[in-house]
């Protein structure tokens, strides 16, 4: 490793008091990305900033219509909240199924959605259930927030606070995991709601996480198996690597997309 600063405060505005001194300073919630990051030399934060301790960010509160859920929460948090697993158990369930208890006991919900893996399965979960993030600076819709591979709508100095997620009538999430490290190979959540469903897909486009469009308007007329099975997603713009191609991974999405919608029904 190199010599850097590490700064734990204990309320936000220490924080932004920290990044407006620090240019290159980084933010460190759970650390499962940032710090392999930094022993492979590929990112070099002159500070770290330690937001673990920050009270007003570890929360889950429910509004009625709607959860909202703290950035330092942890997943493991999420999956034991009897509030999540009530409202919304499909979240739940996916943060049970996110890495090994060691990731699920550091990692954060903030960190997740603000790194931006395209194979992560939070950014799922934000579109399909309409979520808003509150940041420092601004409240910014999923569908807005999530730009591209590793990128967001955060500008310089912005951190997430909390996220809110809408409760739907009933919502479905499956994925097909890396055996080795459980990270999506390819992940769809299903979720319907008064308005029409939401099919949200990660783990297999280029472009990282997206609403799948073609899908949501075949479920919105009828959710039926039969209906999951007319649609096909391209291969097209999907990722290739060692474990699948392109054409493996879409029809991946595609069995992903009947299971869940196996689960509604």
């Amino acid at each position: 490793m190199y010599n850097f600063l590490y700064e734990k405060p204990n309320t936000l505005e220490e924080v932004e008091k920290i990044l407006n001194e620090n240019e290159e300073s980084k933010i460190l919630a759970g650390g499962q990305t940032l710090i392999p990051t930094m022993k492979q030399r590929l990112a070099s934060p002159s500070t770290l900033i330690d937001i673990s301790d920050i009270n007003e960010l570890n929360f889950i509160n429910d509004n009625g219509d709607t959860i909202t859920i703290g950035a330092t929460t942890t997943h493991n948090e999420v999956l034991s909240s009897d509030i999540i697993k009530n409202k919304i158990p499909s979240l739940a369930a996916l943060a049970e199924g996110i890495g090994d208890p060691h990731v699920r006991n550091m990692g954060t919900i903030g960190g997740s959605i603000s790194n931006n893996d395209p194979t992560a399965d939070y950014p799922c979960a934000c579109l399909s259930l309409k979520a808003k993030i509150k940041t420092n600076k601004k409240e910014i819709s999923a569908e807005d927030f999530f730009v591209g591979l590793f990128e967001t709508a955060l500008e310089e100095n912005e951190i997430v606070i909390s996220i809110e997620f809408c409760i739907p009538q009933k919502a479905s999430y499956m994925k097909f995991p890396n055996p080795a490290s459980r990270y999506a190979m390819a992940g769809v959540y299903v979720a319907v709601f008064d308005d029409g469903i939401n099919v949200s897909v990660t783990g297999a486009s280029e472009n990282g996480v997206f609403k799948w469009t073609e899908m949501e308007e075949a479920l919105s007329s009828e959710l039926t198996i039969e209906k999951a099975k007319s649609i096909k997603l391209s291969s097209d713009g999907v990722m290739s690597d060692i474990h699948a191609d392109s054409a493996y991974r879409a029809n991946l999405v595609d069995v992903m997309t009947i299971r869940a919608v196996e689960n509604l029904i």
